[in-house]
């Protein structure tokens, strides 16, 4: 579901690569003879929840930002501005700016500005990006038309490339929590944790290579 969560991060604030990431875990527990133990290696399940932190540099008059993932039922702290009584929500996102915050659901889905007094007294800008014929149901068909020679699919692979490598660069840092991981994303590679590239590249057994 990340691709599908943070994607109007992506589009919105033009992110690409991330520079660095870095996840914190819940430790993994098994029962023993003496009672229930604290696993800290675990390499073959995911844990039962973590926090993965993204930092994205500066783009063009966009300054640097950094991106905060939680799952596993973990939720970041609820916002000030939210009104008592309404829901954080488990699934979507919050946009954390200089002058106030947005809340929306997955695929960007009912984007509102907090608390709901501010979302009253804003006034909508004009529609510019083009819309799927559809709505949410529809975006195969985007695909569809773009593979027989229309426009362009709005989650092409220039853009859809980096998003999903973004999301399974949480995936690595999960393997290696507690470190920050340094990440050239152009050459796919981390700059400071050499063991770490092991997970980018497949090794493929010999006379199988392409």
């Amino acid at each position: 579901m990340a691709c599908h969560i943070i994607d109007p991060v992506f589009t919105a604030l033009k992110l690409g690569y991330p520079v660095a990431v870095e996840a914190n875990n819940t430790s993994y527990r098994v029962k023993g003879e003496s009672g229930w133990t604290n696993l800290v290696e675990n390499k073959e399940t995911f844990p039962l929840s973590s926090i993965v932190r993204y930092d994205f540099p500066a783009r063009g008059n966009m300054p640097s930002v950094r991106m905060n993932w939680y799952d596993g039922g973990l939720l970041p702290a609820r916002p000030e501005e939210l009104e008592p009584g309404r829901q954080l929500g488990d699934s979507g996102v919050i946009f954390v700016g200089d002058k106030g915050k947005i809340m929306c659901g997955t695929y960007g889905e009912g984007p509102r500005l907090i608390p709901e007094a501010k979302m009253r007294e804003y006034q909508r800008p004009p529609k510019t990006i083009p819309r799927i014929e559809g709505g949410t149901e529809a975006h195969e068909q985007n695909w569809v038309d773009a593979c027989k020679g229309g426009e362009p699919a709005c989650s092409n692979f220039d853009y859809s490339g980096p998003l999903t490598e973004t999301v399974v660069m949480g995936n690595l840092a999960v393997r290696f929590p507690n470190k920050k991981l340094e990440w050239d994303g152009e050459n796919m590679k981390v700059t400071n944790l050499e063991e770490a590239n092991e997970y980018v590249h497949r090794q493929y057994r010999q006379g199988w290579n392409l």
